[in-house]
């Protein structure tokens, strides 16, 4: 299965919108269990978010984001920013990451603070 930046992206905003101090189950009507599994657990890994994960199965349940998440979807939230720095890593490496993503969204965001 292959890593998706914007669902990554689009879990994180569906956690902070939960409003459930015990944390959220994610559920994108438009993609599969097994897809929001797979990036839900590599967002955890990346530290962006704390979950539990029942093996062998497709099921999690996101308890919050943490710090780091946090941090990672102030800079992402602007759907405009959000593009401008995707095409700028994707351009500049051929290849989409969250280290990337997170030098070209504070590149861009330094900018916009006329820095």
């Amino acid at each position: 299965m292959k890593r998706d930046m914007d669902l990554i992206r689009t879990i994180l905003l569906e956690v902070e919108k939960s409003r459930s101090p015990g944390g959220c189950r994610i559920e994108i009507p438009e993609r599969s269990r097994e897809e929001l599994y797979y990036n839900a657990q590599l967002a955890q890994e990346a530290g962006l978010i704390d979950g539990r994960f029942l093996p062998n199965s497709a099921e999690f349940h996101v308890l919050r984001l943490t710090y780091e998440g946090h941090e990672f979807l102030d800079a992402a939230r602007n759907d405009t920013l959000w593009a401008k720095a995707k095409e700028t890593v994707t351009k500049n490496t051929g290849t989409l990451t969250l280290e990337g993503l997170k030098i070209a969204l504070s590149t861009l965001i330094k900018h916009a603070l006329g820095g």
